[in-house]
């Protein structure tokens, strides 16, 4: 199961701690390993995950658990009131008792007159250039009236209409992400300050029934005049860009080291770069400029080194970037760049089949490769100097009979320490073990079809989901698969949840995470869980297509059965290098 921390088991499942078993609980007394005894979630349902002796009954507050695998194995789930929920499990003499608080998504509003707490805006220290608006937010009874004192300026918030909370990103895991009706109002407004400077903290007044009451936002306004320029510099390998000031907003395209642009607002410790995307300001070195970043292009041309083709855009200064594919296209745009170009010479290659460009006004230049009927097998993207370098890698030289020969492939056992045990099954065995297990055997596999295997872990070895992917970067394979086991938010049905899942993020992956999950579920006869576009670390590197796989669910009774089961694995193993062997065949195919 993918996970955020190495500190948490689980990141789904919530599991912080847990008593580690063989994978078949030898006396089965009874034991939960989800959820903890005491655990908060904003899920309206949760699971309980255990195992006990299958030959005595187990009681959930009281009424028997009916449906467990042969091994004694549970997983009910049951609804919960908001506020404290106390459960209690029993067989025999023996009973295990969980208070689990179910917290809402809505905003909550004070006993009394007042602000929904952490809702007025800014929440942090902001700056902006002369003339941009500043908008300002908080959530409050409905029907109130509510204003924003800043500076010398007065500003009235309207409520806006039909106000919803969007669930969170995990909801689209159990086909349960409606938006949902929010009983609190929010209201918004926003202003052009007239001066410069530090303007302070904004205050807020709230009137509702004759009554008022007021608060300071968490941050303060500052304007500052234009000249001279802040301009950051890209000092991290791939700096991550995003669309807003937080990690809750989505992924840009990564801006090579040495990319330069101009900062055009702060919030906290991120940065506004001049072409729309935001920066933690530590991947960056900021300067004084007295002029913003810009740069004319003109020629490009193409060239071949082993393996790749590279595409050499010559700028004057290094400009943000960003890049999109389609199954047959890859289009990169150049910020901050005015095009003075007559000529432009692709040489006669084995992937690009055309090169296309337009200007974009005011500042941008777009290039769109066409490639040739094959598969896509990466990308990477640097400055050398101030030259960006596009280098497109070839699909492998491979035989039609032997298709994994001379090929590398990359697996990566997920999880892996004591600090990341991954999902747990119902005895508390944990996934990182199982993940191993069937990533030795199919290594095994894939060397017997001719393939060099390299593991990004042999044992309990601690690694970042970053370390993974460094590993990537630097064995550059031609393939590399994620092994892991799935689990589910708590509003899931542990249950009745079962099968194979593939998750993918880069265009050149998704032909290969559809083929193994198709195959996969055919050879094996085993259930579909579902392809998912999926912005994972371990599927977002560009270097070759990378897929991750999630096997089958650790919290599902029946199905951790077979997932522990040894020679279930070994056919598992032999399916998935057939699969892999298969996809490799047809893929590198004219």
């Amino acid at each position: 199961m993918v996970k955020w921390s190495r500190t948490i088991g689980a990141i789904a499942m919530g599991i912080t701690s847990a008593v580690v078993l063989s994978p078949a609980a030898q006396a089965n007394p009874l034991q939960v390993v989800y959820p903890p005894q005491e655990h908060e979630t904003v899920a309206d349902r949760i699971f309980f995950i255990g195992t006990a002796d299958p030959d005595a009954p187990v009681l959930l507050n009281g009424q028997p658990i009916e449906e467990r695998s042969p091994a004694g194995h549970f997983a009910p789930s049951i609804p919960l009131d908001l506020g404290d929920n106390e459960i209690t499990l029993t067989q025999g003499e023996t009973s295990l008792t969980f208070r689990v608080t179910r917290v809402s998504l809505e905003p909550i509003l004070p006993e009394g007159l007042g602000f929904v707490e952490g809702s007025l805006t800014p929440a942090a220290d902001v700056t902006y250039p002369p003339g941009e608006w500043v908008c300002f937010r908080a959530i409050a009874p409905a029907q109130s009236r509510v204003q924003v004192n800043l500076a010398t300026s007065l500003i009235e918030l309207t409520p806006r209409q039909n106000v919803v909370a969007l669930p969170l990103n995990s909801a689209a895991l159990t086909a349960d992400n409606d938006p949902l009706p929010l009983q609190a109002t929010t209201y918004e407004g926003c202003m052009a300050p007239d001066g410069t400077g530090n303007l302070g903290q904004p205050t807020y007044t709230l009137t509702r029934g004759g009554q008022s009451v007021g608060a300071m936002a968490p941050g303060s306004v500052s304007v500052v005049p234009v000249p001279p320029f802040a301009v950051a510099e890209v000092t991290a390998e791939a700096g991550v860009a995003r669309t807003g000031p937080s990690t809750d907003y989505s992924r840009l395209t990564p801006l090579p080291r040495g990319t330069r642009a101009a900062v055009t607002a702060r919030e906290g410790d991120w940065l506004r770069l001049d072409y729309g995307g935001w920066i933690r300001a530590s991947e960056t070195r900021v300067s004084q400029s007295a002029a913003p970043p810009r740069s004319r292009i003109r020629s490009v041309r193409s060239r071949q080194i082993p393996g790749w083709t590279e595409v050499r855009f010559p700028l004057e200064v290094p400009v943000p970037v960003s890049i999109t594919q389609t199954a047959d296209t890859l289009t990169l745009t150049l910020y901050n760049t005015v095009p003075q170009t007559d000529t432009i010479y692709p040489e006669q290659d084995p992937v690009i089949a055309r090169l296309d460009w337009q200007p974009v006004l005011p500042d941008q230049a777009q290039y769109t490769i066409h490639f040739k009927p094959r598969q896509q097998w990466g990308y990477t993207v640097r400055y050398e100097g101030t030259t960006l370098v596009l280098a497109l890698r070839h699909p492998p030289q491979v035989s039609r009979d032997r298709p994994l020969a001379g090929t590398t492939i990359l697996i990566d056992p997920g999880h892996g320490s004591e600090n990341d045990l991954g999902a747990l099954g119902p005895t508390g065995y944990p996934e990182k073990d199982v993940n191993l297990a069937v990533s030795k055997l199919l290594r095994t596999a894939l060397e017997a079809r001719g393939a060099r295997v390299v593991m990004t872990r042999e044992g309990d070895d601690d690694l970042f989901p970053g370390d993974r992917v460094e590993i990537i970067n630097q064995v550059q394979p031609t393939l590399a698969i994620s092994v892991h086991y799935n689990a589910l938010p708590d509003s899931g049905d542990a249950l009745n949840t079962a099968g194979i899942g593939t998750f993918w993020y880069n265009t050149q992956a998704y032909s290969l995470a559809q083929w193994i999950h198709d195959d996969l579920t055919q050879r094996l006869g085993r259930p579909s869980y579902g392809v998912f576009w999926n912005n994972l670390a371990l599927t977002r590197p560009t270097i070759a297509p990378s897929v991750l796989l999630e096997l089958g669910f650790m919290i599902n009774p029946y199905e951790f059965e077979w997932i522990v089961d040894p020679d279930a694995q070994r056919a598992l193993a032999d399916a998935l290098a057939a699969s892999i062997e298969a996809w490799m065949q047809q893929a590198t195919q004219p």
